[in-house]
């Protein structure tokens, strides 16, 4: 028998990386469900102007993922604020592209602390927070790329499959409590940091209103693996039934192998200037 979906009305959910794309999409989502929200970014203004656009009593908090110290001051802030944390997407990241044979020391360091310490930091604050009282639900968003290594982006391949690792682990290791972890794996989505990617066959790329959707949904009717769109779900499966050199064929069949090698310069470079400057307090990397 099918368990009856939660009331999200009145939870308190932070969202890092919600300035923009997936992160606000979903903070819109959560608004609509009766969510109490608090976004958490590295651009304080363009956090505040999305709090606003938002309203019911959305917040903003200065974030930088990449220092502990910070993600617990924003996760203090919104319990003062809005009340105890029910949920945590670990939202912000960056994808930085080029071969991995020249990338240069900056950008594989800026992808390894944002992707990867940057979900780490909000697990290891916010998980203590949810085992004292129980309750709480953790959704980390990784990417296909975390399931399947692409040309063209190594280390934020790298950073993904991490992401799902962890998860997958934390998940273990919660196993008897009441607290959820949740992996979402989008394909492109239709963001800043999927621009200027071509179009492989079967899997359309993705609006970031329909990864919030999937994201309230989850917190809705908790489950681990979330794809989105969900036939990546049974492409991936299907494709791990294959021997390496039919798995590899089938994605060339699919124009999916070289997604991340080939974008469109001339409508990624403000993307990759930008991500080049996130982080905390690295030096800029080559766009």
């Amino acid at each position: 028998m099918a368990r009856t979906p939660r009331n999200l009305t009145g939870r308190v959910v932070a969202i890092t990386g919600a300035a923009r794309g997936i992160g606000y999409a979903t903070a819109q989502a959560c608004v609509r469900e009766g969510m109490l929200v608090a976004i958490g970014d590295l651009d304080l203004p363009a956090a505040e102007r999305a709090a606003a656009a938002l309203g019911h009593g959305t917040i903003a908090v200065a974030l930088d993922v990449c220092d502990r110290a910070s993600f617990a001051a924003f996760l203090d802030e919104a319990e003062a604020r809005l009340g105890a944390l029910d949920v945590l997407v670990n939202n912000a990241g960056i994808m930085q592209l080029g071969r991995l044979v020249g990338e240069d020391e900056a950008t594989a360091r800026r992808q390894v602390d944002i992707n990867v310490h940057g979900v780490l930091h909000g697990m290891k604050e916010a998980l203590p927070r949810m085992l004292a009282r129980d309750s709480g639900h953790v959704v980390n968003i990784a990417s296909t790329a975390g399931k399947v290594g692409f040309a063209g982006g190594a280390t934020y391949s790298g950073t993904k499959h991490f992401v799902v690792g962890v998860s997958e682990t934390a998940r273990a290791e919660l196993r008897g409590s009441a607290v959820e972890v949740s992996c979402v794996m989008p394909g492109i989505v239709k963001t800043e940091l999927g621009s200027g990617l071509p179009q492989p066959r079967l899997v359309k790329h993705t609006e970031p209103e329909a990864v919030a959707a999937a994201i309230v949904g989850v917190l809705r009717a908790p489950r681990f693996d979330v794809f989105v769109p969900r036939t990546i779900g049974p492409l991936i499966a299907f494709a791990n039934l294959l021997p390496r050199t039919a798995r590899e064929a089938l994605a060339r069949a699919l124009k999916a192998d070289r997604v991340l090698d080939l974008p469109d310069p001339s409508v990624r470079s403000a993307y990759e200037a930008r991500a080049a400057r996130s982080g905390s307090g690295l030096p800029r990397g080559d766009a």
